[in-house]
């Protein structure tokens, strides 16, 4: 097993994280406990990054003062989240080094360039077809001739961005309500399951996998993460294989989140990719040899990749806003601190609305349908108080 890293490395090197959310913040607490300085990017002083990060830089992603101030103050980069100017991100691997390239995050960051990259090197997905206009939406339901999701071709994520459809309405009132955007059409996929793997890859094209991770949704954002998933060895294998040979067409430097369909059949699908940390791999911070956000670092700082063992299997909980009552009364913490092995993470965010993201909590466990059990009593619990 690969040793896990709690000294200062390089007292020169500076990470500069481009986005101030939680992933941002969990980068920066990577980087002080290896210590390492960051400086953060962000767009918003209440961002999450912003208490944490060591120097912070509040302004547009297109700011060309902005973009001057974060290479002067960074030695080397990343981003954590994808939609930002992928002209900001060239400009900024012009003048340091920067993982994941412009080029992979162009590619994820759009669901029509993902969809043609797929396509283009053998990876299964879903149907689908490309949507400019009402005609071609006609065109495109006539052929799928059954149930669909349109989706936005940018900026889509925990599922904003698109509608399901079932193949029987009038295509111009659906394009209407969509807002006539550049969209996707895809087949519904009957799935029986939603799978993820981490994958990280090193600037000398080293590449390690996590084990995958069994993912459950509530309103389109993610719940409940189990891991390692109750799907069989070779399922698993040839899950990672996959999100091995994923990362490896698009030359991908650092954590990659890539989700998959599991298909009644057995077969997999490849849904979605995330160029950086992801949602799914936060269990890595306490159930792993290595996180995910050290895995990004020591591929940012040219250092060897860590272990992706799994310690003890885990049941990882998103805590969502809505256990909070009104903005700002989270739910009683107290049943979850008594359970043993329960370790909480909270982002620090002042408000709660919607599903907003305001932790999450890493059940370690040898029994998963027993820590599954207590999630689901502390959710019941939260939710009826709210």
């Amino acid at each position: 097993m690969s040793a896990s890293v709690f000294f200062p490395l390089d007292s020169q090197q500076i990470v500069g994280v481009i986005g101030g959310g939680q992933l941002g913040r969990m980068l920066a607490l990577a980087a002080r406990r290896m210590g390492v300085k960051s400086v953060v990017w962000t767009g918003g002083l209440e961002a999450p990054a912003v208490e944490v990060a060591d120097e912070v830089i509040d302004l547009p992603f297109d700011d060309p003062a902005a973009l001057k101030l974060f290479c002067e103050a960074a030695t080397v980069a990343t981003v954590e989240f994808e939609n930002i100017p992928i002209k900001t991100l060239t400009s900024v691997a012009e003048k340091i080094r920067l993982f994941p390239s412009p080029q992979a995050v162009e590619i994820c960051q759009n669901r029509e360039r993902e969809k043609n990259f797929l396509k283009a090197h053998g990876i299964p997905y879903a149907w689908f077809r490309v949507i400019g206009s009402l005609g071609d939406l006609v065109s495109a339901m006539r052929e799928l001739d059954g149930p669909g999701v349109l989706k936005t071709a940018a900026f889509g994520y925990d599922g904003k961005g698109q509608i399901k459809i079932e193949g029987s309405e009038n295509p111009a009132d659906i394009w209407r309500e969509f807002g006539s955007e550049r969209a996707v059409l895809e087949g519904w996929v009957p799935f029986e399951k939603e799978i993820s793997v981490m994958v990280v890859r090193a600037a000398d094209g080293s590449l390690k996998t996590y084990d995958p991770a069994e993912n459950r949704h509530r309103q389109h954002v993610l719940d409940v993460s189990i891991i390692p998933a109750r799907i069989s060895v070779k399922l698993a294998n040839e899950a990672r294989a996959l999100a091995g040979k994923v990362a490896e067409a698009l030359d991908y430097h650092g954590i990659l989140g890539v989700e998959f369909f599991v298909n009644p059949d057995g077969s997999l699908i490849v849904n979605e990719m995330a160029p950086r940390p992801h949602n799914s791999g936060h269990h890595t911070m306490n159930a792993c040899a290595t996180s995910q956000f050290e895995q990004q670092l020591r591929v940012v700082l040219g250092l060897p990749l860590g272990s992706t063992k799994l310690i003890s299997p885990a049941v990882m909980l998103n805590l969502l806003a809505d256990f909070w009552t009104g903005e700002s009364q989270p739910p009683n913490w107290n049943a979850l601190l008594e359970t043993e092995n329960v370790i909480l993470h909270l982002y620090g965010k002042r408000r709660a609305s919607g599903m907003r993201k305001m932790g999450h909590a890493t059940f370690l466990c040898e029994d998963l349908e027993l820590a599954l059990s207590k999630v689901a009593a502390l959710k019941e619990n939260w939710l009826k108080a709210t």
